[in-house]
């Protein structure tokens, strides 16, 4: 069969987007898993973080279904989400719309550039879990913010809370950002272990300034990644919880492959909600002669080249200098 697809990014957090609204393909299971799987393979000709799988839907404007490199469904991805939000407004003519994922259907609005002409748009990430029974964690705990867990470190501070992927964070000293310790860690708790049956993302975040981070993620089904959109999203929650950040105050926040805002509501107690605002670019669109039983032999039928990474690139070199210069310099 032959299929087309746009590759993307959010953050450098790549994709290869897929349009199930404008055409009939039909896919199992078992061939998202292993398109999945074959496509976003580093060592083939084309390689990415995941597929973004656009859907019809019967009650938003579009659905969305999120592919790891290693076959396995996300729940949710905040970067994925921008792209896939940037998709429909364009092909529907739109600039709000409501995606449906997994676990809750999300607004997503193009708003103001992040930086130049970037295109921007702003997804809601929501719903906020605390209880260590919905991420799932095995502890003797119901939540767990900012505290020791013995059998991962007897010297860092751990929060954990679903978003509703389930992220592990912990604010660290720039020791620990160029040290091996969380490689050790996310290994530990994504392969067989008690804790974590699931896995679990593994964030850790420096701060630089009040106002800005820096967010590096361990993503369970894809391992270290240019940046995570819930991750950096949980992430600005906890420094707000630790009164690092604060609530209604939009955050800087810094990763490998760029930078985004966050912008966390409190609206009760224990009820958030958290605003990811950054870029969506494509780099190229493709069409593939597959064949889905074996997709590892796919061919590259044509390939279209888009102009928007120049505008990236720049950012990127901002944001690269701040974290040089506010973490790797300052040693």
């Amino acid at each position: 069969m032959q299929i087309s697809l746009t590759k993307c990014h959010g953050s450098g957090n790549d994709f290869l987007l897929i349009d199930e609204i404008s055409n009939n393909y039909f896919f199992t299971e078992e061939d998202r898993q292993n398109l999945s799987i074959a496509l976003c393979d580093r060592q083939s000709k084309i390689g990415a973080d995941g597929i973004l799988f656009v859907l019809k839907s019967e009650k938003c404007d579009a659905r969305m279904r999120v592919f790891n490199s290693d076959g396995s469904e996300a729940s949710m991805c905040g970067n994925g989400l921008r792209c896939v939000g940037r998709f429909v407004c364009e092909l529907f003519n739109k600039e709000e719309i409501v995606v449906e994922t997994m676990k809750a259907d999300l607004a997503v609005t193009k708003t103001n550039p992040i930086f130049a002409e970037i295109p921007t748009f702003n997804v809601e990430i929501s719903p906020v879990l605390f209880s260590l029974e919905k991420l799932p964690m095995n502890i003797d705990k119901n939540i767990l913010i900012n505290e020791k867990v013995p059998e991962i470190s007897d010297r860092l501070l751990f929060s954990a809370v679903a978003v509703p992927n389930p992220h592990l964070i912990s604010v660290v000293g720039i020791e620990q950002i160029v040290s091996n310790e969380q490689k050790c860690i996310s290994e530990t708790v994504n392969g067989p272990n008690n804790l974590f049956p699931d896995g679990v993302n593994v964030s850790f975040v420096h701060p630089i300034d009040k106002g800005s981070i820096y967010v590096r993620t361990f993503e369970r089904g894809v391992g270290f990644t240019n940046a995570c959109g819930t991750a950096m999203s949980a992430s600005s929650l906890i420094t707000c919880l630790l009164e690092l950040n604060e609530f209604e105050n939009e955050i800087e926040v810094y990763n490998n492959g760029g930078k985004v805002h966050c912008l966390v509501h409190k609206e009760g107690e224990t009820d958030f909600q958290i605003e990811l605002i950054g870029n969506a670019t494509y780099l190229y669109k493709s069409d593939l002669e597959i064949d889905v039983k074996k997709p590892e032999d796919f061919l590259i039928i044509n390939k279209t080249e888009y102009q928007e990474e120049l505008q990236y690139k720049e950012l990127q070199q901002h944001a690269k200098e701040m974290v040089e210069g506010k973490i790797l310099l300052s040693r």
